[in-house]
């Protein structure tokens, strides 16, 4: 196998449990270190949704695509930029709302127009974050231009297919994101984070402020209301903050998912494999909920085949201990369909590739949004070894912090599948 792109979470030499049953022999070696120069010459590219620089990496990676033996096109698709702008005026909004709520000068049509404004607020939130019909974006913000990358290995005759999603776009930074109270948790109180299984909830409390507004307005409680302006004016803030800042390196989130896509097509080039179809795209625009992914949705979905089609995500595959999510969503659980995810555990299993299972998402990748559509998904990410997400949406989120082992049993497990479902 080669690569071009990876990208991790857990230290290149600091961080060695996940080698599976792939020892260090010279190919595995070889692999890592083309696994970690492709991070190298991808991290330093600012790549924020709908940038220039994103732009720039899906050219690089159409090229390495093409120079593993892949057909390979560039679509270029609208998408908005950002959630944090519209998603913050939505939270400052319920704020001002359920100031102006309080006063007493007119105060029976202010505590309806707070009940009214917080509901909306409330309601648009949840229908950015979980891929509705975004109205608040369409409404706040203008649409740009993102690009994804389309590459296509196997057998182009077949009439079963597999498509592996990752996304070369990088996340901006924010206060948000620092994880001090992680590291407490997991120093001080290991036995509480070996019982999650799931990360919390961070879009609870954004939801929350606007939602407490509409009641504390709609009843007039006082107290209610106040919790709701002040929890909604720190969303707000907490939202600008994000959209202020420029792209982290996101070398493990996630160029680690690229560089073991661009593995695996290599591996699946140099020995060919007949009976499935195996379509590489990497999205523009998942930093910004989905954008990139949505639009390959619109454009490709309807001439897939739900009951011959597959779906395979790697996001943030570097931190040191792969993981077969079970499920995912923002706001409510949603689990990926058991038939598929045991067809992957048992490829990682005959492979000698350890994956951890039984941990859910409260964020989300490309992979809710074939999931909605109907299609078998399953999502490989990755955690260390106190099953968080180290580096997350930081600026250390660097090549030097990804675990390239990690990586690399991706790649592997990624062309596993690919040959299990060209012979079922």
């Amino acid at each position: 196998m080669d690569a071009d792109a990876a990208d991790g979470t857990g230290g290149t030499g600091g961080t060695d449990n996940t080698g599976g049953a792939h020892e260090d022999d010279a190919s595995a070696v070889e692999l890592r270190a083309a696994l970690a120069r492709t991070v190298r010459s991808l991290a330093h590219i600012p790549r924020l949704p709908t940038s220039d620089g994103e732009r720039r990496a899906a050219e690089i990676i159409r090229r390495r695509f093409e120079a593993a033996g892949c057909a390979t096109t560039v679509e270029e698709e609208p998408a908005y930029p950002s959630y944090a702008r519209p998603i913050g005026l939505l939270c400052a909004a319920a704020a001002v709302s359920g100031l102006l709520a309080g006063r007493e000068r007119g105060r029976g049509w202010r505590s309806a127009a707070g009940a009214l404004t917080g509901a909306a607020a409330a309601w648009g939130v949840v229908d950015d974050i979980t891929g509705g019909r975004l109205l608040a974006r369409r409404v706040l913000t203008r649409p740009r231009t993102t690009q994804n990358v389309l590459a296509e290995a196997g057998d182009p005759t077949a009439d079963r297919t597999l498509v592996v999603l990752v996304h070369h776009d990088a996340a901006p930074s924010g206060v948000v994101f620092e994880q001090h109270l992680e590291h407490w948790l997991a120093a001080r109180h290991p036995e509480v984070v070996d019982k999650m299984t799931s990360n919390p909830p961070m879009w609870w409390p954004v939801i929350a402020g606007p939602v407490t507004v509409a009641l504390g307005s709609a009843l007039r409680a006082g107290f209610l209301r106040r919790t709701g302006i002040w929890i909604s004016a720190l969303s707000a803030a907490a939202l600008a903050d994000i959209a202020s800042r420029p792209a982290v390196p996101g070398a493990n989130d996630n160029l680690s998912g690229v560089a073991a896509a661009l593995a695996a097509a290599q591996a699946l080039h140099a020995r060919p494999v007949a009976g499935v179809r195996v379509r590489f795209v990497s999205a523009g625009a998942e930093e910004a909920l989905q954008q990139g992914v949505r639009a390959f949705a619109h454009r490709h979905f309807g001439r897939l085949a739900p009951d011959r089609t597959w779906f395979l995500t790697l996001d943030t595959v570097g931190s040191g201990r792969l993981v077969l999510l079970e499920g995912e969503g923002p706001v409510r659980m949603h689990d990926y369909e058991a038939p598929f995810k045991a067809l992957v555990a048992d490829c990682a299993r005959r492979a000698g590739i350890p994956v951890l299972r039984g941990l859910r998402s409260r964020n989300s990748t490309d992979g809710s949004v074939p999931h909605r559509h109907g299609f078998p998904t399953a999502t490989l990410v990755s955690v260390d070894e106190h099953k968080l997400l180290p580096h997350y949406h930081l600026d250390s989120d660097t090549p030097d912090n990804v675990d390239y082992r990690c990586v690399a049993d991706a790649a592997h497990l990624t062309e596993a599948v690919a040959r299990r479902l060209a012979a079922p």
